[in-house]
């Protein structure tokens, strides 16, 4: 049983389902925890989309209840907010897109267009990072003043501007390209140079200052060797 087996082997034997399967812990008259467990994985087909599901979608599921859905619900914040603390403060150098992604990665799990405004010193060391806008994003309403507000309260030399495509394909609309380009011209007027608007995807993302697309198993690999996108101080 998985319980048993964290016990003798840790819990980095286990496989998704196992784990999950201890959160679970028991199963309903038709299957046992375990098939219950490989039921769900298979149903939303990762733990990232595990972690977007609500909680009323897990209850719709035959064997999983109030109680079993808050359980795993909680879980699986638990471990994104993990995720974001350690990348918070383990990343304070940004210095390439594969950098910015695992930073806003959470972006992924979002249904609607959010942009994020990642404030640098000169040296590109994380000053912070601010929500600025959700919804449909326009160039005519995502104001330069709201990007480099914040930059400026916090004496930034830099900013990398972030929003998310909830479809899940990175690929700048002309719309995108627009507002790259009006925000370049208003950082260099008021001196905070725009680094790089990426743009999250689902498993991939695109960087302005790359000119290219990452499928983040390619960024494992070849950003760190080839030097992809690599930022320059800014002083």
């Amino acid at each position: 049983m998985p319980r048993e087996k964290l016990i003798e082997m840790g819990s980095k034997a286990l496989t998704n389902s196992e784990l999950i399967a201890i959160l679970l812990r028991t199963g309903s008259s038709e299957m046992d925890v375990l098939e219950l467990s490989q039921k769900l994985l298979k149903k939303y087909g990762s733990l990232t989309k595990l972690l977007a599901a609500d909680l009323s979608e897990f209850s719709s599921i035959k064997g999983i209840g109030p109680a079993k859905a808050v359980t795993l619900k909680a879980a699986l914040e638990i471990g994104n907010r993990v995720f974001k603390e350690i990348a918070s403060t383990t990343r304070k150098s940004l210095r390439d897109p594969e950098s910015v992604y695992y930073l806003c990665h959470d972006m992924t799990l979002l249904e609607e267009e959010a942009v994020r405004v990642i404030s640098l010193d000169s040296k590109l060391n994380l000053s912070g990072y601010d929500t600025i806008s959700l919804g449909t994003i326009d160039s005519s309403l995502l104001h330069p003043r709201e990007v480099f507000k914040q930059a400026i309260k916090k004496a930034a030399a830099a900013v990398i501007v972030v929003h998310n495509h909830p479809s899940g394909d990175p690929t700048p609309s002309i719309e995108d390209i627009k507002i790259t380009e009006k925000l370049s011209e208003a950082g260099k007027i008021i001196g905070i140079k725009l680094l790089d608007h990426v743009i999250i995807g689902k498993g991939k993302y695109y960087s302005f200052s790359a000119s290219k697309s990452f499928d983040v198993l390619e960024v494992q690999h070849v950003v760190a060797r080839e030097g992809y996108g690599t930022y320059k101080a800014t002083r």
